[in-house]
């Protein structure tokens, strides 16, 4: 009768480990392109969110303050920003020469949003400014505020003639939107 007496070998061997540390790369490089389009996907819902809300602000606005408002859009510098404010369209600006949005004469800033030039997500429009009306609660130009991604995807704010806010996406079902 033999005797088998084996001793029981602990750890793991370099190679084990390098195979592992391989293969955990692999997965960690494929997944981080998904990972960067889920946050970029989720800055541009999050900016489209914050315009519709912004529109309907600006909205009430015009009616608790009797006062004609406005949101207007800048673009400069490859970044975009829009204001909600009383006054003319040119009163207020979002920075330049100032280093913050600010308004002039008579006009009062309501809110400002800035986004930033190398940021993933702008607004753009063809309408720079969009008039709310306090007495009649209509909105002039009816106009459609685009939300761009740098990847090109983008969600598209309808404001019709009342102030109302429908949001599509020229991309279709995918962004979680109807289509446009």
């Amino acid at each position: 009768m033999a005797n088998h007496n084996r001793t029981a070998q602990g750890g793991v061997s370099l190679v084990e480990s390098m195979i592992v540390l391989f293969v955990l790369s692999i997965v960690i490089g494929t997944a981080l392109p998904g990972l960067r389009s889920l946050g970029q996907r989720a800055d541009l819902a999050g900016v489209a969110s914050q315009l519709e809300t912004d529109v309907q602000f600006a909205r009430s606005q015009a009616r608790v303050l009797n006062r004609t408002v406005r949101l207007s859009l800048l673009e400069a510098g490859g970044g975009t920003c829009y204001m909600v404010h009383t006054g003319a369209p040119g009163d207020c600006n979002c920075g330049g020469a100032q280093p913050a949005p600010a308004c002039s004469g008579d006009s009062e800033l309501l809110r400002a949003v800035v986004l930033d030039p190398k940021g993933d997500v702008q607004v753009r429009s063809a309408s720079k400014s969009v008039t709310f009306d306090p007495l009649k609660g209509t909105v002039t130009p009816t106009a459609t505020l685009r939300v761009e991604g740098r990847d090109g995807r983008a969600i598209h704010q309808v404001v019709n003639l009342l102030g109302r806010v429908r949001s599509c996406s020229p991309h279709g079902r995918g962004m979680g939107e109807a289509a446009c």
